[in-house]
């Protein structure tokens, strides 16, 4: 299903309120600044900064 664009247009990293993307995936939001990775479970983000995991080069 996805992370619905209003929320996805709403959303920052909590840690650096950069811009986030979903991954190609859509099971996760992308912070391209910090480098994170922050999970989407049964379509609800989960923004805590100790959660995200790094990104994968």
């Amino acid at each position: 299903m996805g992370i619905k664009r209003e929320l996805l247009d709403i959303l920052a990293c909590p840690q650096c309120k950069g811009q986030l993307k979903t991954n190609s995936r859509e099971d996760g939001l992308i912070c391209e600044k910090c480098r994170l990775v922050y999970e989407i479970k049964d379509d609800i983000p989960i923004m805590l900064i100790e959660k995200a995991k790094p990104l994968q080069a």
